[in-house]
């Protein structure tokens, strides 16, 4: 199971590398609700890719990817697929840079959260993290990688737990912190936030340039392998 927490690694990290959400989240954390909508974002995001997780697990085992821990063609053909998906990404992304001395433009939904209710809040998450191309692409190769193993269920479950644990953590830190240090973590946040907002599209690029690199290699091992 060791080996396969290792390969999936990368895509719980890509997950975790979302400035969106995290500048989401900690937009909630200075609104009026901060804290009820600020565990249910968190919820909601936790919820969002342990369930689509579970599902393409479930789906995997139906359709026979891996036979005694051999990986099926299918499998690497997902991969590869994901990874030129990745590139695409990565290309719209440097074309949308904002220019020099431009304001990076976010979602027109952010204004309104201010007025979020703990259950927008967790629907919001929900759909960052479970239908955002990114994520949803990630969270899959994750979780072909789980089921390509040929793991028992139970260990399944638990690499499942560790990519869902290390994919939130990113939405949990800013949570967890405003919890510990109430008021005095403004600042801090505050600051982690416009580093996000500043640096958005480039993280973004950078993130699906080498997400894909990875899959396509692994897509194109497998296939010609």
């Amino acid at each position: 199971m060791g080996n396969v927490i290792g390969d999936m690694l990368p895509q719980a990290i890509g997950v975790a590398i979302s400035p969106v959400p995290i500048i989401a989240v900690i937009l909630m954390l200075f609104s009026k609700r901060a804290r009820s909508n600020g565990l249910a974002f968190l919820a909601g995001w936790v919820l969002a890719l342990a369930v689509v997780g579970t599902v393409v697990l479930l789906l995997a085992g139906a359709g026979k990817i891996s036979a005694g821990g051999t990986p099926s063609t299918i499998s690497y053909l997902i991969k590869l697929l994901l990874g030129l998906l990745f590139w695409f990404l990565a290309y719209r992304n440097w074309q949308k840079r904002p220019k020099a001395g431009e304001e990076p433009e976010m979602p027109k939904w952010m204004a309104a959260i201010d007025s979020f209710t703990a259950g927008r809040a967790l629907g919001i998450s929900a759909l960052l993290a479970g239908v955002n191309p990114k994520n949803l692409g990630l969270t899959l190769a994750a979780a072909l990688t789980i089921g390509q193993a040929g793991l028992g269920g139970g260990q399944s479950a638990v690499a499942l737990l560790v990519f869902v644990l290390i994919a939130s953590a990113s939405v949990a830190a800013p949570v967890l912190y405003y919890l510990i240090a109430g008021e005095s973590a403004a600042e801090t946040l505050d600051g982690w936030k416009a580093w996000l907002l500043a640096n958005n599209t480039t993280v973004m690029f950078v993130l699906f340039l080498v997400l894909g690199a990875k899959l396509v290699g692994n897509g194109l091992g497998g296939l010609i392998g």
